[in-house]
């Protein structure tokens, strides 16, 4: 599933690494996410795994017909001890860094559900990467419950200090999730 070139986003990179177990909320807005991907025939590619939301997410893509893409290291894999075949597709990469390198090159945008440090890293990633014109694929923050508020306080601290450049605003798009 390679990026498209034009300008129509047909390959969605969703991350997420969050446990779920009592927040309904963030199970709901994964599965609706993942319907809305497969309804608007689009392809997912997600950080792979059974855990998360973002399986929940590759569970709705794929029950609908649509393709999906997991990108997973090789120690993950070993750690998370699958019980079945992964969904979809799945590509075993060797770092972290592979992974976050993968998915820029599948993904021609990318949305972030609430996640975990992993999570984190890739956002800042593809986030500074835009900064530095190494691409211009939007980044949504589903922001289901105000998961990202902290993050979005930060950023404007970081960038009322100058140490980030206001245009970084042009990068991220946030979604609420009620």
């Amino acid at each position: 599933m390679a990026a498209s070139s034009s300008k129509q986003f047909k390959n969605i990179c969703v991350l997420s690494g969050f446990h779920y177990r009592k927040y309904k909320e963030f199970v709901q807005a994964a599965v609706d996410l993942g319907r809305v991907i497969a309804e608007r025939k689009l392809h997912l590619i997600y950080g792979g795994g059974e855990r998360g939301l973002s399986k929940l997410v590759s569970e709705a893509v794929f029950t609908r017909g649509s393709q999906v893409l997991g990108i997973i290291p090789k120690p993950m894999k070993l750690l998370v001890c699958m019980s079945g075949p992964p969904i979809g597709e799945e590509l075993v990469v060797s770092s972290m860094q592979e992974r976050i390198s993968e998915m820029m090159n599948h993904a021609d945008a990318f949305i972030f559900l609430p996640g975990d440090l992993a999570t984190f890293e890739a956002l800042i990633t593809f986030a500074s990467w835009a900064h530095l014109n190494i691409h211009k694929k939007p980044i949504g923050l589903l922001n289901v419950n105000n998961f990202y508020d902290g993050l979005l306080t930060f950023i404007n601290h970081a960038i009322k200090n100058h140490c980030v450049p206001y245009s970084i605003k042009k990068t991220l798009y946030l979604c609420f999730y009620c």
